[in-house]
């Protein structure tokens, strides 16, 4: 066997895939022998990614925990299991990615009449969209080359104690190959050819690895440039801002906020369109960021939420919830940011701010006068209602006033009875936002994108974010 490939496989690939260039990433097995030059330059690339990723050091359970492959829950047959804490910033935004195009195509139907083949088709076109957000002139993928002996147990993700060894970081660095291809319909080929690619044990870590690959490990370290730290936290696991990003939107900046900031004199790279996944967090409750519109009103109904340590992801069929804001819903939503206790008020001398976040007239002279309509028993106060009456008169809500909810939690543990299945939800948008509640992270990781949102869920518990 070559390369965890079948004969047949691999020698098809070659047949029918022009200008591939498939070279070992230092000691791999046999195939096409590489120039010398080409070889050591796909050495330092992989030296260099390897670095991007983990930094100097790289804790053996840090590895461990991200050496799984994509694999399906039994009891949810679209729906990707997480086997410990950590892959979750790879694995959530390819079930997004995943949901985004069973959602398109097939909206309404049984999530649980899918068939296993068409669930890989789906894997593999969701690896393909997040490829193809590269904007590489050539896509290189990483494929695992395994031993005789390894290859024999690829249909499990067990994990002996050879593998669980210090050097199996080194043994799969020395083992991974490239196969570069010319175009998306090559690679989507390849994966279906060779679907234990990604279901394998290390199919989580060579997609990561692909998309740095294929992207350029030097221009993601051009858009990392405000950050020194790995993507991946080199004691706790978890992927960061900029890795999530990377997955979701093609571009590994550091921040969720839209276009660039001037921060210090310093220019910050955001969120620089509208994207097809969206992006909620509870860290903005907590004010620790700012999510911007395109994130919070993405193309499709489909969010990946994020708590302090996991994400997971919310997803619904009604197809309003993806309508970009209204100009009234975008100064209501900067309004209630200058109303943090949801008392429906701001005080009136926040209006200038108020009204220059929201692109309205701020010239003092037009303040002042507003200030004094506003608040004309001189209160102290201006109310929501008499703004929104003011600046926006019978403004519609798009979003509808009612709608169901379905979440994703990939770990087992996190579900009840350890069931990986998408839960279900019943929301409302209430006339008055709710506070924020401590004892639901949910709830409150919703309102950062509707304030007055509520949610019933089928067994009665909100779901986890952990």
């Amino acid at each position: 066997m070559l390369n965890g490939l079948s004969e047949d496989e691999s020698s098809n690939s070659h047949r029918t895939v022009e200008d591939k260039d498939r070279m070992s990433g230092g000691g791999g097995a046999g195939g096409p022998t590489a120039s010398s030059a080409g070889l050591a330059a796909w050495e330092r690339e992989l030296a260099h990614t390897r670095r991007l990723l983990w930094g100097d050091h790289v804790k053996d359970d840090v590895f461990r925990r991200w050496a799984q492959g994509f694999t399906f829950s039994e009891n949810e047959p679209s729906a990707l299991i997480q086997q410990e804490g950590g892959p979750c910033a790879a694995i959530a935004p390819v079930q997004a990615f995943l949901l985004r195009i069973l959602l398109s195509e097939a909206p309404g139907h049984s999530f649980r009449d899918l068939t296993s083949e068409k669930c890989n088709s789906l894997l593999v076109r969701a690896v393909c969209t997040i490829l193809s957000q590269c904007l590489a002139p050539k896509y290189n993928v990483a494929v695992y080359c395994k031993h005789e002996s390894e290859a024999e147990t690829s249909n499990t993700n067990s994990i002996s104690a050879d593998e669980q060894s210090s050097d199996t970081i080194e043994l799969f660095h020395r083992r991974i190959e490239v196969h570069s291809f010319q175009s998306l319909t090559e690679v989507e080929s390849f994966y279906t050819r060779n679907i234990r690619i990604l279901k394998d044990k290390y199919g989580v870590l060579l997609l990561l690895y692909s998309v740095i690959l294929s992207k350029g490990v030097t221009t993601v370290e051009m858009e990392l440039s405000e950050l020194s730290d790995p993507l991946i936290h080199s004691t706790y696991g978890y992927g960061s801002q900029g890795l999530i990003n990377l997955m979701l939107t093609g571009r590994a900046v550091a921040h969720v906020w839209d276009h660039d900031q001037v921060v210090g004199g310093l220019r910050l790279r955001g969120i620089e369109r509208q994207n097809d996944i969206g992006f909620l967090t509870i860290m903005e409750h907590m004010q620790y960021c700012t999510v911007g519109s395109f994130y919070k009103n993405p193309k499709h109904a489909v969010w990946v939420l994020a708590s302090e340590t996991h994400l997971t992801v919310l997803f619904s069929l009604e197809r309003r919830l993806a309508a970009p804001e209204t100009a009234g819903e975008s100064a209501e939503r900067i309004f209630r940011s200058f109303d943090p206790e949801g008392n429906n008020f701001i005080p009136s001398a926040a209006l200038q701010d108020v009204l220059c976040a929201a692109d309205l007239v701020s010239e003092p002279e037009y303040v002042e006068l507003m200030r004094r309509k506003l608040d004309s028993e001189n209160l102290g106060i201006i109310l929501l209602s008499a703004f929104m009456d003011e600046f926006f008169p019978g403004c519609e809500r798009g979003a509808p006033d009612t709608f169901t909810l379905y979440h994703y939690n990939g770990l087992p543990r996190s579900n009840p009875g350890g069931r990986v299945v998408y839960r279900t939800g019943r929301a409302a948008l209430l006339e008055c936002p709710l506070r924020a509640s401590s004892t639901d992270p949910m709830l409150t990781c919703l309102q950062t994108k509707w304030p007055s949102i509520d949610v019933v869920w089928d067994d009665g518990h909100s779901p986890s974010l952990n």
